[in-house]
């Protein structure tokens, strides 16, 4: 496993990060792995090296954080060693005040995430998305409150326009409160409009890029047609990925990419998984795995080197993307 610092901090993150919303209750969406499921995949992830994981408190509705938080337990992993990160702004609960950025909520949410993961604090707290309805300035403070309190360490940003970010960097030298070191985005070889304004950004800000969604819901795996959104049961009830990708040039695009892996006698995952390590500002991908061969597709990515040709082979064929996965 390789290491990196964490954005512009100290702090250093395996190049594999284990997004942990597969894990919690099916109740929750039908394809999510229940805790004794999930066992084997914390397991495997540590032992290979994985050090960062990431959850949030509106993934299978707190229980994802629980989950996380007893596998660490019993895998006796010490502290020191292990970089956990979580999310606020979703609702937790039916009232007005369980959602957004507020500082009550923030307070809250903070409160209940490290109490469901055992923890005396987080290594990196972000803010899931940009709240329209709350002055910047406030989530910021609240933020860096928590920090002073020495419940967070590091802060980070979620999916935003590339002003809303700049807005929130700009405010958070101005109150000279906890900077975002990290942003979360919607990055993939189907989905590269973070490329025009906001990786360019974050890269300027020192802002270590960790993207969500890194193959596309599992799209370019090379195994879903239009008619058919594939076999597995995430395939099929995640309306979210149905409204994210599914264009004729998406389509090409993992043509492209089959083509690079066909020849190396790897699959496409890891292929384009290498493909996003490679790109300027990239720190970890959030990587899911419901299957045993999903993790290793990830962590064999980390050492799988790309030639410029295959590169321009599987980037030709995309074409622009309005905006997907702000809200």
């Amino acid at each position: 496993m390789e290491y990196v610092p964490l954005g512009r901090t100290g702090l250093k993150v395996s190049r594999v990060c284990l997004g942990c919303m597969t894990y919690g209750s099916p109740a929750w969406r039908p394809w999510v792995l229940d805790e004794a499921a999930s066992r084997p995949f914390f397991r495997r992830a540590w032992e290979a090296g994985v050090n960062f994981f990431d959850t949030a408190d509106m993934y299978s509705d707190g229980v994802s954080e629980e989950v996380l938080g007893r596998a660490l337990k019993e895998l006796a992993v010490p502290r020191e060693e292990v970089v956990v990160a979580t999310k606020v702004f979703h609702p937790t609960g039916p009232t007005p005040n369980e959602r957004g950025l507020s500082a009550k909520h923030i307070r809250h949410s903070l409160d209940r995430s490290l109490r469901r993961l055992q923890l005396d604090y987080v290594d990196l707290y972000q803010i899931h998305r940009f709240d329209p309805t709350t002055p910047v300035e406030e989530p910021l403070a609240a933020l860096d409150a928590a920090v002073k309190a020495g419940k967070v360490l590091h802060v980070g940003a979620s999916s935003m326009f590339a002003w809303q970010l700049a807005k929130m960097l700009h405010a958070s030298d101005r109150l000279g409160a906890a900077k975002f070191v990290t942003m979360q985005n919607h990055y993939n070889l189907v989905y590269r409009e973070e490329e025009r304004e906001v990786n360019p950004l974050c890269r300027d800000e020192g802002l270590g890029l960790l993207p969500w969604s890194p193959l596309a819901r599992g799209f370019l795996a090379g195994n879903r047609t239009k008619a058919d959104h594939g076999g597995t049961s995430r395939a099929k009830t995640d309306d979210f990925a149905h409204k994210l990708y599914y264009r004729d040039d998406d389509f090409a695009v993992v043509d492209a990419v089959t083509r690079v892996a066909q020849p190396r006698g790897v699959p496409n995952a890891q292929v384009a998984l290498a493909w996003l390590l490679s790109r300027p500002g990239v720190t970890a991908p959030i990587v899911g795995a419901s299957k045993p061969h999903h993790l290793d597709d990830a962590l064999a990515a980390v050492a799988l080197r790309l030639e410029p040709a295959e590169v321009a082979a599987m980037e030709e064929p995309y074409r622009p993307h309005p905006v997907l996965g702000h809200s």
